[in-house]
């Protein structure tokens, strides 16, 4: 993919962001998660997807609509 950014610089969404960002349901995101179709860090019991994943995710999915 792209240039990976330092760590410092990687902003991490919660799925209540995802899902606003992506305008779904939390579950939807959760599928997308579970099915690995969207990269994610497990804090605890919660879940944080980096922004730039979302907006790859988002990218692919509209080329291949398209």
């Amino acid at each position: 993919m792209g240039t990976e950014r330092p760590l410092p610089e990687v902003r991490l969404l919660t799925v209540a962001e995802v899902a606003a960002v992506m305008r779904v349901s939390k579950m939807t995101v959760y599928r997308l998660l579970h099915a690995g179709e969207l990269p994610s860090v497990r804090v605890g019991r919660s879940f944080r997807v980096p922004e730039q994943a979302v907006h790859d995710y988002l990218r692919v999915a509209f080329t291949e609509t398209a």
